[in-house]
């Protein structure tokens, strides 16, 4: 059925008007430090058990995530049905958005230091090794 597309029953169209799909905001990943935030909208629960509420804390108010399936506190990355929509929860509690990873450039760097070394201990081998003696 297309945008404009009419119902069989024409009375039915007035009454339940089609909805037009909204654009969405993105989620913007929402760390605390490092780890990983349970209040983030990224965050999510497989059983569907994540819900969200106010609490009074010593006079403010304050969100709070709260499990359905044990009635307190959501535990945070250490619930065994906690993921993240971008897959960026670590297994240590960590958001993968604030770990900075070794960029390529420095891989690159590494080998060409290794293949110099080899070079370099093959030419010295070469030189100096007797016959009998074999140097590693």
């Amino acid at each position: 059925m297309g945008k404009n597309s009419v119902s069989k029953n024409p009375d039915r169209r007035e009454f339940y008007p089609k909805r037009e799909f909204r654009d969405r905001e993105l989620a913007e990943p929402k760390p605390l430090g490092n780890m990983c935030n349970n209040l983030c909208p990224l965050f999510k629960c497989a059983k569907n058990a994540l819900v969200f509420s106010t609490k009074v804390i010593k006079g403010y108010t304050q969100k709070v995530a709260m499990c359905r399936l044990t009635g307190d506190q959501c535990i945070g990355y250490g619930c065994q049905f906690a993921y993240c929509d971008r897959k960026a929860l670590l297994p240590n509690g960590n958001c993968a958005f604030t770990v900075k990873f070794k960029d390529g450039e420095d891989f690159f760097n590494e080998l060409e230091k290794e293949e110099l070394e080899l070079s370099t201990r093959s030419r010295l081998v070469k030189r100096y090794s007797k016959k009998d003696i074999f140097v590693e």
